[in-house]
Order: C-alpha cells, then sequence, then structure tokens
C-alpha cells in the first residue's frame, strides 16, 4: 500500500512538472494569441482590449495559477483556430473516436501477440518464422501499413470505402467497421514488438528450475506452459504492454490523419497548423496525463502479479 501511495505521488508530481513546462514553453513562443483570434485585420486597441480580457497582461505566474485553476475545474479556455468554440468541448467530441481506435487496437495487439507467442514457445521449430514475421512487423511504420491498407483493400478489393467515416452515434456497429484496418495498422507493428518480448521470456522460463520440476511430476508441456512460464513471462512483458498502450492511446495522430478519422490526433494536427496554442497545450496534457497514468498502472500491476518484487521492496525498506 506504501508504494502504491508513493507511486500516485511520484505520478501528480509528473503532471504538475509536464503542465509547469508545457506552460512555460508556449509562453515563450512567438506570437500573440489575440492577434492570431482577431486576425490581420484588428487594430492595435482592438488586440490591447482582447489581450487584457484574456489575460495576457497578467505575470507568467498568475497566468499559470488562472490556466491551472481553470484546467482543474474542466474549463479549458477557448480554441482560436475554431472560432473560440470551447476546448472541453472540442476534446470531449473527439475523445470517444481516439478512445475506442486505441481500444480496438490494443484488442487486436493482445489477440495476435499471445497466441503467437505461446505457440512458438510451444513448437520451436516455427522459432525462425517468428523471428523474421516479428522483424518484418517492427520494421514497418503504421502509417505505411495504413496506406498499404487503403491500397489493398480499400481500392483493390473494395471492403472499405477510403476516406469513409460512421459517426459512433449514429451506428456504433459501423463506427467499429470503420475503425478496423486503422486499428490494425496500428496493431501490427506493435504486436510485433511484443511477441518479440513475450516469446523471449517464454523460451527463458521454460528452461528455469520451477517447469523443469513441474514436466518431472508429470505435468504436460502446454501446462508447464501455461500454468507456470506464462505468468512469469508476463512481467517484464507487462512493462512492454504498458509502453505500447501508452503509445496506442497518445500517438494515432499519423494513422486518423491517413484514415481521415476525426480524432484528436487529426485536432492536434488542426491545432498546430493554425498555432492554436491554448489547444495544443491542452492536448499535450492529455497525452502527458495517458502516459504517466499507463506507467503508474502498470508498475502497480508487476506488483501485484510478481510478489518476488513486493519481497525485494520489503527487504529494501
Amino acid at each position: 500500500m506504501n508504494f502504491i501511495v508513493r507511486r500516485i505521488g511520484a505520478a501528480l508530481a509528473t503532471l504538475f512538472l509536464v503542465s509547469v513546462f508545457s506552460f512555460l514553453a508556449f509562453s515563450v513562443i512567438p506570437g500573440d494569441p489575440a492577434s492570431l483570434l482577431l486576425g490581420t485585420g484588428a487594430t492595435p486597441e482592438q488586440v490591447a482590449a482582447l489581450s487584457e480580457e484574456m489575460g495576457l497582461n497578467r505575470s507568467l505566474g498568475t497566468q499559470y495559477l488562472h490556466w491551472l485553476g481553470g484546467f482543474l475545474g474542466g474549463s479549458l479556455g477557448n480554441s482560436l483556430r475554431f472560432h473560440g468554440e470551447g476546448i472541453s468541448a472540442l476534446i470531449a467530441g473527439r475523445l470517444p473516436v481516439s478512445f475506442f481506435l486505441a481500444l480496438e487496437a490494443i484488442f487486436f495487439i493482445l489477440i495476435i501477440a499471445v497466441p503467437v507467442s505461446l505457440f512458438a514457445a510451444r513448437e520451436p521449430r516455427i522459432g525462425r518464422a517468428v523471428t523474421v514475421g516479428t522483424a518484418i512487423g517492427v520494421s514497418i511504420p503504421n502509417f505505411f501499413l495504413g496506406v498499404l491498407f487503403i491500397w489493398v483493400f480499400g481500392i483493390g478489393l473494395r471492403l472499405f470505402s477510403p476516406g469513409s467515416y460512421i459517426d459512433y452515434r449514429a451506428n456504433f456497429a459501423g463506427f467499429a467497421g470503420c475503425l478496423l484496418f486503422p486499428a490494425l495498422a496500428i496493431a501490427v507493428p506493435n504486436a510485433a514488438i511484443l511477441t518479440k518480448f513475450l516469446r523471449s521470456s517464454l523460451f527463458r522460463e521454460m528452461r528455469s528450475g520451477y517447469v523443469r520440476t513441474a514436466l518431472g511430476k508429470g505435468a504436460s508441456a502446454n501446462i508447464a506452459l501455461r500454468r507456470h512460464a506464462l505468468r512469469n513471462a508476463l512481467v517484464p512483458s507487462i512493462t512492454v504492454l504498458g509502453m505500447i498502450v501508452a503509445d496506442v492511446f497518445s500517438g494515432s495522430i499519423v494513422i486518423e490523419q491517413v484514415f481521415a478519422i476525426p480524432g484528436l490526433g487529426r485536432l492536434l494536427i488542426a491545432a498546430i497548423t493554425s498555432r492554436d496554442y491554448p489547444l495544443i497545450q491542452a492536448l499535450v496534457m492529455y497525452i502527458a496525463f495517458i502516459v504517466i497514468l499507463v506507467n503508474t498502472l502498470v508498475d502497480i500491476a508487476i506488483q501485484i502479479i510478481d510478489p518476488r518484487i513486493r519481497l525485494e521492496r520489503n527487504v529494501r525498506g
């Protein structure tokens, strides 16, 4: 319990530091948000009045505290790119799209990586084929895989219409179908990474003494693999899976652009191209929150799965 409290405290401190650095970084970038919001035809008096209204004439510390208070209260300000629309509403409208895309991609990662790793550990003869397959999967960028899917399955086989999108509120089944190939494009390289680590961990555990003892007592290779080796092999693999999950939830920017999916990735690109600093700040905080949250949960999960780590920490404490 003490470890969990300390880990949550460290996560909150890290998120606070990210908020400080991101706010300061965008504060020193050249460009006046008031001028960007009013456009090139605004008079200096109009710019000065809007700057006063937005609080841009205050000190950086006061601006940060005002921004942080609004962020904690759910009021993220207004977007410069989308004609003053509330940032909270913009993110809330795009968040379900990116969230379900990430969930679908993680589902494909698991159903590809875990069975392939178990099969490769049980059948060493196919080890070379799995090694070659994971090397190819890791080396293919997901955006290239997305373009390949569009060319083969969209244009060639006409299994889907490239660029089409069905809103999840209108037809959830159609929405999930629209995310199928984008999710696969994200999943395949990440599944190759997870397969590589999990397969290596399983091979190492299968050579350990406790597995040989289980085999000597009459357990079959499948039982020894699934009941004994898999749990310990998951410990290093969960760390990798946590990195993958954080990357999937926060890094589907290019895939959303390739498949024209109106998620947070496309919103971030639109904010960057239009220098919408308040919106970029909010999205950077979202990405940081996801990465920190996933890493914290992974550390806690490893403590629960592997009692040896808890014992080691207790001995050090």
